[in-house]
């Protein structure tokens, strides 16, 4: 079966299930995409304008919303696994702890995980906890690219400037992807390349 921008996210998509644990993991070996970024970032308003629904992944006011690996099964095709958000200050040590052991269980030992999209506001840039974040994922050899989110909040020149930081940061890493897609929820930017992004992921594993 194979898909196509558009019809990939046409079909059914539904909530699977809220993973704590790494042995909770679904056991079918779909490919799976991933999406990180830091609490607030706009990661779930991002995932309802990527899939077309209202409502697929809360949103929310309160940062570091987002507790578990949360599985939405697309079709016959994919599942998007929506990470907990990180770099949130307030959360109790031992909570942080704990997500931080998830994900990196998560992300050394998953090889369906096909891609890690890495959002990154557009307003502030790579940050601090986003370089641990890429750290990390250069260690654990996975797959990631990012996703620059709320452009429509910058300028035009503003964005310039950041999509060029960010690209001179990349390079550094071995394996971050170098395209960088910039994207808005709100006005719907962007959101066409994040899903041609997947569909050729789905594509070349079907080779």
């Amino acid at each position: 079966m194979t898909a196509d921008t558009q019809g990939l996210f046409s079909g059914p998509i539904h909530f699977i299930k809220g993973v704590v644990r790494i042995d909770g993991l679904p056991v079918e070996p779909l490919p799976e995409v991933a999406f990180a970024g830091r609490s607030n970032v706009g990661k779930s308003s991002l995932l309802n304008a990527l899939t077309g629904r209202k409502a697929l992944a809360r949103t929310s006011n309160t940062p570091g919303r987002t507790r578990e690996l949360n599985y939405f099964r697309v079709g016959d095709l994919l599942y998007i696994v929506d990470m907990p958000g990180y770099g949130y200050a307030k959360a109790p040590k031992s909570q942080v702890k704990g997500w931080n052991e998830l994900i990196y269980a998560y992300l050394r030992g998953r090889p369906q995980l096909k891609r890690v999209f890495l959002l990154i506001d557009a307003r502030h840039g790579i940050k601090n906890t986003d370089k641990d974040v890429l750290a990390l994922m250069d260690e654990a050899a996975v797959s990631y690219q990012v996703v620059l989110t709320k452009i429509d909040k910058i300028s035009a020149g503003q964005l310039k400037r950041v999509q060029s930081e960010t690209a001179a940061y990349l390079a550094k890493h071995p394996a971050a992807h170098p395209d960088i897609i910039a994207t808005s929820a709100q006005k719907r930017l962007g959101i066409d390349d994040l899903r041609a992004a997947i569909v050729e992921l789905i594509a070349a594993g079907q080779v």
